[in-house]
């Protein structure tokens, strides 16, 4: 199953994405079994185990046939937002490849470094993402996302994968300048709005035979700038949830952010940092693509003066 959402008639709307359009879900309802499914639900509450978790996998299996006989209107993909708009937490890996690691000069870490995100941070998979005003030094980062389902803290090894609601791509936009050059600022650099695209799917864990043997690229205008697998992963995803759930309780609808692979550009030189006007793409097999365009921050006339001084 690959749980989407769609901007329609200024709503969003959760749906169903299957082959290259998508359907909502409480339309998919009342074409199939007459009745309509209750759209107040969020993602996180879909995502969980329960009643709604089945009911919506029963539906999924109607997608095939109401689309097939045009019984539902088939959006375009352009129309997708986040499928999972506010999450609660947004978790993310540091140097989790060990090429990543290395193109910064550093030795792969010993236990997992985390850091956040801030969820006004998420944007869709054709959204686009915008450069703040003052940042030259845009970077791009592809991921593999781990969504929630099944919330709990203290999770062992043994038990992580159910917890797993399913995957998406993700892309950990990041403002090196500010990330590392005003003093180590990871929440300023990293969580600029738009700075985090997400989708264009939830894929649903029993879609995904191995996490760690998928294929993850980034492409900047066509050309690929990073290209592994997540089997490059020094901490695999599993050791993340029950490393991550000691620390913090996880719930459903957080989202971890895995690490990218080597190639960023903050780690070539000269680096090719992000520029208006050019498409950046994040593909991982079997999960999907996000393809998100870059532009300027539009020009603020009053835009107030920040003095930076060191502490004392």
């Amino acid at each position: 199953m690959r749980l989407a959402a769609v901007r329609h008639e200024g709503k969003t709307q959760p749906a169903f994405l299957f082959e290259d359009h998508a359907y909502v879900v409480d339309d998919v309802a009342v074409a199939s079994q007459g009745q309509h499914f209750d759209a107040r639900v969020g993602a996180p509450g879909l995502l969980a185990p329960g009643h709604l978790q089945r009911r919506l996998r029963e539906l999924a299996d109607h997608v095939p046939r109401v689309a097939g006989a045009g019984h539902v209107h088939a959006h375009d993909l352009s129309t997708l937002a986040p499928p999972i708009p506010r999450p609660g937490k947004i978790i993310c890996v540091g140097r989790n490849y060990g090429e990543h690691a290395r193109e910064l000069g550093n030795e792969p870490p010993t236990r997992p470094i985390l850091f956040a995100k801030l969820n006004n941070a998420v944007i869709g998979p054709y959204d686009d993402i915008v450069r703040p005003a003052g940042v030259s030094d845009l970077d791009y980062e592809a991921e593999l996302c781990v969504v929630i389902g099944r919330g709990g803290q203290h999770i062992a090894h043994d038990d992580a994968l159910d917890h797993i609601a399913g995957y998406c791509c993700a892309n950990d936009v990041s403002a090196r300048e500010e990330q590392l050059g005003m003093g180590d600022q990871w929440l300023r650099g990293k969580s600029h709005d738009t700075f985090c695209p997400i989708g264009p799917a939830v894929v649903t864990r029993d879609e995904i035979d191995d996490p760690q043997c998928l294929r993850i690229q980034c492409r900047v205008d066509g050309e690929v700038r990073q290209d592994d697998t997540t089997a490059g992963m020094t901490f695999d995803i599993i050791t993340l949830i029950s490393y991550i759930s000691d620390a913090f309780t996880l719930e459903p609808g957080d989202l971890i952010l895995t690490g990218t692979p080597a190639g960023v550009a903050m780690g070539r030189t000269p680096s090719p940092w992000l520029q208006p006007g050019q498409l950046c793409e994040v593909e991982i097999d079997g999960v999907g693509t996000l393809r998100n365009s870059i532009i300027d921050e539009p020009t603020i006339a009053h835009r107030g003066a920040i003095a930076y001084t060191s502490a004392t």
